[in-house]
């Protein structure tokens, strides 16, 4: 199908709000710069950003600091004297406001989340369909859903693809407070796990309450001492190297870790025979299917990022270094919305043939889609026919009738699908 853009370039911002780290160091070489607002290419769509997430990820990336033994590795793929991606974040939540020539995966108005190795931390983002994105789920927040990229992938793609999990084995998971750590212990619930959470006496509450079957103090427990009883151990902040590790696991247990360097490398190719132990790791890199099924989790309860704190996005130093403690619970999001922007009555929509409409749309507007009976299109409120998108075929699919309205603070976005 051929589709033009859905919005008319002139009725887009000409500029918007961006953080921008032109050298490495510490937090306060981010900077708030105005860029042109982006203009979605042939495939691609533009998305108003509504929250994203600051992760360890981007506090590397900005920082260089990169694993010992991965420093110039990390520096070649990433920029050898400064950063080669100006503007950091590479996760996103918010709404599609324009779509390119030939985009017809998501609908304008559509909320959706996904990730990209840059860009995130801006108002807007321009995304090829076919890239990590998918629709946001409606029982989650902007903020939770920019969580999932990177937090709950990562676990994801740890015990699930990697640790290969299996209903009944036990895993011990380290940092288990953490954007990793606590999406990590519903993931491994879900995969039919028992979970063991190590963590601090003060998160213990929090680390249960996500679905920890047990608990160690890391202040007053050798974790090392619980001898080999667990099918797997995900260590997600390097507190255990394998050679502490090997000790915990049954015959033919698996040690993930995200924090891997050349020495892992090592281990991995060490036949650890006598007890079958084997070393993993590697590099999450998210696809469409995995939010999908992500999304799925969310919205059938068994997932749900924890939202430490949200800053606005002028306080992203501050974000950044609220991620360095590596002492959190939960993940730290970033409020993309100007804080002056006022609350939009829900009873506004909006037009493809004019600015007022477009704005109200980029404010969090309510935009009202309909299905036609037996067509393969959608209507949205003003005079505009829009593709359909890959979630309202499925609806359509399950001979359902879906009617939602999702609220993020002030804004909302309201389906109306037969």
């Amino acid at each position: 199908m051929h589709v033009e853009s859905q919005i008319p370039a002139e009725s887009l911002p000409a500029t918007m709000t961006a953080a921008a780290t032109r050298r490495y160091g510490g937090p306060e070489v981010i900077a708030l710069e105005t860029m042109p607002v982006p203009r979605p290419a042939p495939g691609e769509v533009l998305v108003r950003i509504h929250a994203s997430a600051v992760t360890t990820g981007d506090w590397r990336l900005r920082g260089a600091a990169y694993p010992k033994g991965l420093r110039l590795v990390g520096r070649l793929a990433t920029g050898l004297f400064r950063p080669r991606h100006v503007v950091p974040g590479v996760t996103f939540s918010g709404t599609v406001v324009a779509t390119g020539d030939g985009a017809v995966q998501f609908a304008i108005g559509e909320p959706v989340f996904g990730a990209l190795n840059r860009g995130g931390h801006a108002e807007y983002i321009a995304v090829p369909e076919t890239a990590a994105m998918a629709a946001k789920p409606l029982s989650l927040t902007h903020a939770q859903a920019a969580a999932l990229p990177f937090g709950a992938a990562t676990a994801d793609h740890f015990l699930r693809h990697l640790g290969q999990v299996q209903p009944g084995e036990r895993v011990l998971i380290t940092g288990a407070s953490g954007a990793v750590g606590h999406a990590g212990i519903q993931i491994a619930r879900a995969l039919g796990a028992h979970v063991t959470a190590l963590t601090s006496p003060g998160n213990a509450d929090f680390v249960r309450g996500l679905g920890a079957d047990e608990v160690i103090d890391y202040t007053r427990q050798d974790v090392t001492e619980e001898g080999a009883r667990f099918d797997a151990v995900f260590d997600t902040i390097g507190h255990l190297d394998f050679g502490r590790a090997r000790g915990l696991l049954r015959r033919g247990g698996r040690y993930l870790t995200i924090e891997g360097a050349w020495r892992e490398v090592r281990q991995m190719l060490v036949p650890w025979r006598r007890h079958g132990h084997e070393v993993r790791f590697g590099v999450s890199e998210p696809d469409a299917a995995q939010l999908s099924r992500l999304a799925e989790l969310a919205e059938t309860g068994k997932l749900s990022p924890v939202i430490e704190r949200s800053f606005p996005l002028a306080q992203i130093a501050r974000a950044h270094e609220a991620v360095e403690t590596r002492r959190r619970r939960g993940v730290i999001a970033l409020d993309m919305r100007p804080s002056e922007e006022p609350p939009t009555p829900a009873a506004a929509g909006y037009s493809d043939h004019g600015t007022a409409g477009h704005a109200a749309l980029m404010q969090g507007a309510t935009a009202t889609i309909t299905r036609r009976p037996r067509g393969s299109i959608v209507e949205a409120r003003g005079d505009k026919v829009l593709p359909v998108s890959a979630q309202l075929r499925e609806w359509r699919a399950r001979g359902k009738r879906h009617q939602v309205t999702e609220m993020s603070n002030e804004n909302a976005v309201q389906r109306n699908c037969a």
